[in-house]
């Protein structure tokens, strides 16, 4: 199988949601003609530090469709240990080659779910869906910027909205 350079995998993999206590909050309120909803966003930000990697080759050998790429990180908010990430990332086209990416934030108060349908090369900074959660970010949405600090960090913001 073909190696990949963590650094252009990492916008994928930015799927996270590390809401913590004491975090900024900013509301926002939408009006859709009808009615009003009203949605609280929260605006987190966090640090991702890469752990472990893994590539794995499946059905035809070398780079082939259904490939992919594990990776679990720790997740840091002010220097402090907050939770972990973990994402599997499969290849669902070659030549150009594109990811589908789906991971997990594990947080004290839950986890938040994401994916991302990753184009490499990737773009020095992707937007990954927030897709639900658990716990305190039970049917959380938004979306986390993600961006490149280095082969194994990267930078987080959340925009979880509820």
């Amino acid at each position: 199988m073909r190696k990949i350079k963590f650094r252009n995998l990492i916008p994928a993999a930015g799927v996270a949601a590390v809401l913590v206590a004491g975090a900024p909050l900013a509301s926002a309120g939408t009006f859709d003609g009808n009615r009003s909803h009203d949605h609280r966003t929260e605006i987190v930000q966090m640090v991702a530090k890469q752990t472990q990697t893994a590539s794995i080759d499946v059905g035809k050998k070398g780079h082939s469709l259904g490939d992919q790429l594990v990776i679990a990180e720790d997740l840091y908010q002010n220097g402090k240990k907050v939770g972990d990430h973990s994402v599997v990332c499969t290849y669902v086209h070659t030549g150009p080659d594109a990811l589908q990416c789906l991971g997990t934030f594990s947080l004290p108060q839950g986890q938040i779910t994401g994916q991302a349908l990753l184009h490499l090369p990737a773009a020095s900074a992707v937007d990954v869906a927030i897709t639900g959660g658990s716990g305190a970010y039970s049917g959380a949405g938004g979306h986390v910027h993600t961006v490149p600090a280095g082969t194994t960090e990267r930078h987080l913001t959340f925009s979880v909205t509820r």
